[in-house]
Parts: structure tokens; C-alpha cells; sequence
């Protein structure tokens, strides 16, 4: 969480409204200078299963997600940033499916929301199997929708980048897994669009999506430049295809 008093409510309420209830929620906070804190701490007041951090300065998106992946205590680990949002079944479905498929990394398909709550009718649509060497090529996981089973994997971290940290920490898991990751189709949480975030300015993203290459996953400059090459053609003529306008559907 920062400054997050305008989403956060909604979106602690989608955890405390799953049907699966065998969760424990850890709220992060990274220096928020509004009342997300003093948001939080009233939920946790209230609920014995949800735990707040404080960072003492501001630490990134990357340090205050291990922060509390170092102090989850479940089996599965799942993530949810301060204005997304879980449907109610999320869990439950994901959970079963996992363990009926003997899946350790799961993510589903998602819908988009405007920064009001409102449906943009798209629908990011969740491939059914994800190898690591097609993920390679371009970011196929909305992080508000992956799970991996910390039990069999461990606790597999985020590196230290301002974006797309979620996306190495997903390759990692897939990778020390040796499966793939599964994909549900039916979409499982709502993905907030917003029209300043880092994740609007698309040019800014292909200098992330490098350092994904160069730094997170330590490649070379040769085949991060490779990678890069990959990532465009996977992004713009394959991946583009995964939007779908819901009243097409």
C-alpha cells in the first residue's frame, strides 16, 4: 500500500467477502503520507486474521512485497495490490483447482475497471498453460491472480525493480517448479486501470521490461536485446490478442 486511502477499503473488503476463509491478509504499507494506515489499522482491530507492516521509509513495490512474503505463514501465496480487487470465489477456486490438478503456480483471466469502479467491458484472457520459455517472451500473468504453493516451492521472492518485479518472480516459480503454470479461464478479480499509474506509460514499460532481462534474470546485453525483440513481436501480435470486449463474448 501508498497513499492508497481512496481504493483501500474496497479492496481489503474483497479478501474479508472470500468464500474460502482459511487466509491470513498482510497489509504492507510503504510510507503512506494519507490515511490508508489509519484505514487499516481499524480492519485489523477487527479481524484477527489480518496483520499490518509499517515501513519506516518509503522502500519500493519490490522490498515491501517480500516483506511479506518473509512473513506469510500459509501454503499458498497470493498477491493483491492496494486498489485491485478479488471476486468473492477467487480463492476457492483457485485453491481446488491447484490441488485437484497438482498445480503449483495458478493465475486466472481478470476484467479492467476505471480508477471509479467502473467496468471498461474487457476481459484479459488467461492462456490454459504457461511454460517458462513462452513467458520468456512476454508477462502472460496479472499478478493480482497468480498463486504458487510456497509449501512445495518455497518462498519465492521479487527482485528489486520499480516494475515488473512480479514478472520475474513468476518466471522463478514456474522454473523451480518444472511445470507449467495453469491458467483458469474465468475471470477472478477486477485489475484497476489508472490513467497515471507507471503501468499506463507503455514506453516507459519497454525500458522495465529490459531491466526484467538485464537485471532480474542476469542475461546478457546481447540476449537481453534478443528478448526484447521477442517480447515486442510476443506483445503486439500475440498477446494483444488475449483483450477481449466482454459484450463479445
Amino acid at each position: 500500500m501508498f497513499n492508497s486511502e481512496v481504493y483501500i477499503s474496497e479492496t481489503i473488503n474483497s479478501v474479508l467477502n472470500q468464500t474460502y476463509s482459511n487466509w491470513e491478509l498482510l497489509l504492507i504499507d510503504d510510507y503512506s503520507g494519507d490515511d490508508t494506515i489509519k484505514i487499516a489499522d481499524d480492519f485489523v482491530s477487527k479481524n484477527f486474521n489480518i496483520k499490518l507492516l509499517k515501513n519506516d521509509t518509503n522502500l519500493g513495490p519490490a522490498i515491501s512485497r517480500n516483506k511479506g512474503i518473509e512473513m506469510a505463514q500459509g501454503d499458498y501465496i497470493a498477491f493483491l495490490d492496494a486498489d485491485d480487487l478479488w471476486k468473492p470465489e477467487k480463492l476457492q477456486k483457485q485453491i481446488d483447482f491447484m490441488e485437484s490438478q497438482n498445480c503449483d503456480v495458478c493465475f486466472s483471466s481478470y476484467e479492467q475497471i476505471d480508477e471509479l469502479g467502473k467496468p471498461l467491458n474487457k476481459l484479459v484472457k488467461a492462456l490454459p498453460e504457461l511454460s517458462y520459455q513462452k513467458y520468456l517472451k512476454s508477462n502472460y500473468i496479472g499478478n493480482l491472480t497468480g498463486v504458487y504453493n510456497a509449501k512445495v516451492l518455497g518462498k519465492i521472492k521479487a527482485p528489486n525493480l520499480l516494475k515488473r518485479q512480479d514478472w520475474v518472480l513468476w518466471l522463478n516459480a514456474i522454473k523451480k517448479s518444472g511445470k507449467p503454470a495453469l491458467g483458469i479461464q474465468e475471470p477472478l478479480a477486477y485489475y484497476r486501470v489508472r490513467e497515471h499509474s507507471i503501468s499506463s506509460n507503455k514506453l516507459n514499460l519497454l525500458k522495465y521490461n529490459y531491466l526484467v532481462y538485464k537485471k532480474g534474470l542476469g542475461f546478457s546485453t546481447l540476449k537481453s536485446t534478443y528478448y526484447m525483440i521477442l517480447f515486442l513481436r510476443e506483445h503486439f501480435f500475440i498477446k494483444s490478442k488475449q483483450i477481449i470486449s466482454i459484450d463479445k463474448i
